[in-house]
């Protein structure tokens, strides 16, 4: 699977505020870096538990095949789109009544391309995420969320660990998805 984030996220002021108030900071200066930061703290949020926090407009290049290829990315709200893609020329939208979409109880989502045309890949354009907007966003990964960035802005002078701190890995577990090899 190769995603795309055709559209990120808008991280609200809300979430800039929350950690400046953690960090204690009252000055913008450092708000280009602080966002920053939020970012990977989402980005991490979603490495450790599986599931994209923040709705985004995404797109995973899939092999064309006759069998239902399962999304990488959860949890799927729609599917907007299938698009062709040929060996040489330009994508194309694949006609409605060539592919079929599912999404699962579980948030995942499933295509299955009956007719690829002259398509040797797809792109599914999909919105995934668990919250629409950052207020929405349970409070668990939003405090994880914060948390991270609040340590890795106090850390920036030391080398960063590959996994989050254990106060904040305690409030995502719960969220965490298992996937078996």
């Amino acid at each position: 699977m190769k995603r795309a984030i055709v559209t990120p996220a808008a991280l609200a002021a809300g979430a800039l505020t929350e950690l400046k108030d953690w960090l204690g900071i009252t000055t913008p200066a450092d708000d280009a870096q602080l966002t920053a930061l939020l970012r990977m703290a989402l980005e991490a949020c979603e490495d450790f538990t599986g599931i994209m926090p923040l709705a985004q407009d995404c797109e995973e290049l899939l092999a064309v095949s006759t069998d239902w290829q399962a999304l990488g990315t959860r949890p799927v709200q729609a599917i907007t789109g299938v698009l062709g893609i040929p060996a040489e020329g330009a994508r194309f939208a694949l006609p409605a009544g060539n592919y079929e979409i599912e999404l699962d109880h579980d948030g995942g989502g499933r295509v299955l391309v009956r007719n690829p045309g002259a398509a040797g890949r797809i792109a599914v354009r999909f919105t995934a995420g668990l919250a629409p907007d950052w207020n929405a966003l349970p409070d668990a990964l939003r405090h994880g969320v914060v948390r991270l960035a609040a340590h890795h802005y106090r850390e920036r002078e030391s080398e960063a660990s590959p996994q989050p701190p254990a106060a904040v890995a305690a409030m995502w577990r719960p969220w965490r998805r298992l996937r078996l090899a």
